[in-house]
């Protein structure tokens, strides 16, 4: 009977620490509409300078905090001109001052952008969307899904991926 307790507390005490080595830091949020659905994890700006400093420009981001912003089709689309089949997608991005590169990769629940060099090879879409800088600062990271296009918007950026 010790044994076993003494492995259901070794058990436990694994679990909580892998939990908590993993512990989501920010809110999650979801925004969608009729065909299109991204989750994502919502960082404050909390007074930092978010891109090219948090964010680094030319480096893969996750788009959000925590894990890996996903997004889903519920139809077959075209996403930034190009056309992408019905189903699930982590979304990775790589900002620059000008233009971001958006990426749709198959390998669904990462944590973070810490593996991707490891899944890269599963990269579904490639495409490059102008930056343009915002009047107002702002606070969230936010995704706004819309008829037209799906945008992120972040301290003094957004950027608008066209879909269809």
């Amino acid at each position: 009977m010790k044994k076993l307790l003494m492995a259901a507390f070794f058990t436990a005490t694994a679990t909580v620490a892998f939990a908590q080595q993993e512990q989501r830091k920010s809110p999650h949020v979801t925004a969608e509409s009729k065909d299109i659905k991204v989750v994502y994890g919502q960082p404050s700006k909390n007074g930092r300078e978010i891109f090219g400093k948090l964010v680094p420009f030319g480096q893969v981001w996750r788009a959000g905090a925590d894990e890996a912003t996903e997004i889903t089709f519920a139809k077959d689309a075209t996403f930034g001109g190009k056309p992408v089949k019905a189903g699930t997608y982590t979304l990775f991005t790589i900002p620059e001052q000008k233009e971001w590169t958006i990426i749709l990769n198959t390998t669904l629940k990462q944590w973070g952008a810490y593996s991707y060099d490891k899944i890269k090879d599963k990269n579904v879409l490639e495409v490059k969307v102008p930056a343009e800088k915002v009047k107002a600062p702002v606070e969230k990271l936010t995704y706004t899904v819309g008829a037209k296009s799906v945008d992120i918007a972040w301290d003094e950026t957004k950027v608008a991926i066209p879909v269809k």
